[in-house]
């Protein structure tokens, strides 16, 4: 019998937890078959999964392989954040040591366009060396576990959007920050408003790729401002497909 576990956190694993619902919920061709939708718990109030969840972390790689052995799980799939790089090749070395069976979910990157003034850097320390040494307004849509980072840059005001509310006060010692707590997916027309009303002159991101953070950039284009976009981290050795469909036929076949 199948028993998946879906590493997820992103759009793509939400989009892949309603199909696996559909196809292997009742009676149909799929019953049967069972799904656990992880999170990693970085977020307080995680979006609801018509699946089965788990939220935390597993322990590492040894923590991941128990897991897998315990809940004799057959097949993974691996659709966290493209930047979660730790995790993923947890998985990996995890799936190699249990024998089960991997495939990643990636969306694909952006691409910069016609208007788009990008930056592009390998990395975090990249993307604070890019920046101005004073002056910017910089809108970081790079989540809160990296923020600190810009401390180096304590001359510029910062924005940041968050998912929730923090508790106590972020890891940044930032004289001039301004924090947004919204949930995407978000509009170019929304954040064109917001880039305008916090006077943003520089923007940074992760190239995350896919559709649901897209907005950020095209409201950027269409302001003229710059870009510094982090590049992806390599991902580990493994089969990749890029869409639902593509991993609900490796499920059928593998």
């Amino acid at each position: 019998m199948t028993k998946l576990l879906l590493l997820g956190g992103t759009t793509e694993a939400s989009r892949l937890a309603i199909a696996l619902a559909e196809a292997w919920g009742g009676a149909g061709p799929g019953a049967g078959r069972q799904a656990v939708f992880s999170y990693a718990g970085r977020t307080a109030r995680p979006a609801s999964q018509p699946l089965p969840c788990r939220i935390g972390g597993f322990g590492g790689v040894a923590g991941l392989a128990a897991y897998l052995r315990h809940e004799a799980i057959t097949h993974v799939v691996d659709a966290t954040h493209p930047f979660a790089s730790q995790m993923s090749a947890n998985a990996v070395a995890a799936c190699g040591e249990a024998g089960v069976k991997l495939l990643g979910y990636e969306r694909p990157e952006w691409l910069a366009q016609r208007g788009d003034i990008w930056i592009r850097v390998p990395d975090m320390a990249g993307a604070v060396a890019a920046l101005p040494e004073a002056a910017a307004r910089v809108f970081l849509a790079i989540g809160k576990q990296h923020v600190a980072a810009f401390a180096a840059r304590p001359g510029n005001h910062y924005l940041l959007r968050l998912v929730d509310t923090p508790d106590a006060p972020l890891p940044l010692p930032l004289p001039k920050t301004s924090v947004v707590v919204a949930r995407g997916p978000f509009g170019a027309e929304g954040d064109e408003a917001l880039m305008r009303a916090h006077a943003i002159t520089h923007v940074v991101a992760k190239n995350s790729g896919g559709s649901g953070a897209q907005a950020k950039l095209v409201a950027a284009r269409a302001l003229g401002l710059p870009v510094v976009m982090i590049d992806r981290p390599r991902s580990p050795p493994r089969q990749v497909v890029g869409s639902v469909a593509e991993v609900m036929s490796w499920l059928d076949h593998a």
